[in-house]
This record gives structure tokens, sequence and C-alpha cells, in this order.
């Protein structure tokens, strides 16, 4: 019965990416005790990665790694997600493009002949866009994470006090039901809590690898955000969950 149970789990997490303890519970009429005891034993085999009420296939903790790291990965569906996130700046909107790779790769494809106003935390996406003659870049400043290239601290944030923007572009480190939207590190997450109360639409760019992943700094919970544009690999459950909040799930 142990091993019978044991696949049955393994089956659970290959088809949906996690699992719960009250519903395996529910559904193999067994202990809570067991049930951890059972994701406990399976740990230990390297099956898997045990979570708060749970279990991850993969484990869901991300740590920080350099931006030029980090843009070689899934380097292909970010330029097709930055892409198709490009074909949402509208004539004299005024933006805010946070930092990561997936901006980055965003702030590459805009090509607008009209005027645009951007405000950026990323100091990479600025260099990037001061090459185009009508975009006004408004750099912010403060504490410089030089993993991410872009400004984090209370300095920053005050400076975003002064501007409301129709729309926000978001990269995130990951993206989880329970806990939202995460990054690596607390003062980003700060930062990025601010850029969303200063904007009108709030649009994460993620690959789908960040579904299911966790960082240190919490960002905001999955309601506060309008829409996601991802690759064709985000795990249908999370397709489902995203669009029954009413947030526009976008694939490319």
């Amino acid at each position: 019965m142990v091993t019978d149970r044991h696949q049955f789990i393994m089956h659970q997490l290959q088809r949906e990416g996690r699992v719960n303890v009250l519903q395996l519970c529910k559904e193999l009429k067994v202990s809570s005790v067991t049930i951890r005891k059972d994701l406990k034993l399976l740990e230990k085999k390297n099956l898997l990665f045990r979570t708060h009420g749970g279990a991850n296939a993969t484990n869901p903790y991300t740590v920080d790694r350099p931006v030029n790291e980090k843009e070689k990965l899934q380097s292909s569906e970010k330029a097709d997600i930055a892409a198709a996130a490009a074909q949402l700046i509208a004539p004299n909107d005024s933006i805010i493009i946070a930092s990561g790779t997936t901006v980055l790769a965003l702030a590459k494809k805009i090509q607008i002949r009209e005027s645009l106003t951007v405000v950026t935390s990323a100091l990479n996406v600025a260099l990037e866009l001061i090459k185009h003659p009508n975009i006004e870049v408004i750099q912010l400043g403060g504490l410089l994470r030089k993993s991410s290239s872009s400004v984090t601290g209370p300095y920053a944030q005050n400076i975003l006090n002064d501007f409301f923007c129709t729309k926000l572009f978001l990269g995130v480190d990951g993206i989880d039901i329970e806990l939202g939207l995460t990054t690596t590190n607390s003062m980003e997450a700060q930062l990025n809590r601010q850029m969303i109360a200063q904007s009108q639409k709030i649009i994460v760019l993620s690959d789908s690898t960040k579904f299911g992943k966790r960082g240190f700094g919490r960002i905001c919970g999955l309601e506060e955000i309008d829409q996601v544009i991802t690759d064709n690999g985000i795990p249908e459950h999370y397709k489902k969950t995203l669009e029954s909040l009413g947030i526009e799930v976008t694939i490319i």
C-alpha cells in the first residue's frame, strides 16, 4: 500500500507540478501524519521538495544570479514575450519598466515613433532606451544592486510618488499560487510594490520556468495584477487559476 501511495503522489506531481497534503488525505483516505511521512521519505530519495502544506516536483526556492548569467536563460522565450509586450505600448504612454532580463528584452523591442515616457529602476533599460530621441527616460536613483544592474531603496520609492503611469511592465523571479509574485531581494520587492501603487495596469512578463518558484522577497498577491505574458510551458493549473482571478493570460 505504501508503494501504491508513493506512485499516486509522484503521478500527481508529474501532472500538476505540486501536491497538497489535505488534498492527498482526501484522495488517499489516510491521515495527514501518514502523508507527511510519505513526503518526507520521497524527499530523502530526492524525488520531490517539501513545502508548507505540500510538495513540489522541483525546488521552488530561487537564488540571486548576476544579470548577465540570467540573460542567457530562456533567451528565445524572453524575446518572444518582450515582442508581445511591446505591442501593448501606445503613443504618448507613460510607463514603468522594472528590472530584470525579460523587461530588458522589452526595452530592446520598443520601436515607437510617437512620444513615450519611461520611468525605470534599471540602468541597462535606461541605456537601451536613450538611443531613441522620442523616448523620455526618467532614471530612478538609489542604492545600486550590481547583480541586477538596478537601483533599490527609499530614495527610488520616494521619487515614484511624483508619478502615475498607465502601465507597469514587471519581471519576477517566482510566481506562486499561494504566495503570489516574488523576487530574490526584499528591497527590490518593496520598490516593485511602490511601482504597482503608481500604475494603472500591471503586466507581468515571465517565462514559464518561474511558475511554482518562490523568492525571498514577496511583491504582491496574484489578485493585484492584470495581465501575464508567458510562453506555452505554463502549467495548465496556473493558467486556470490566473484566469479564474480575472487575469488576462497571453501565451506566445
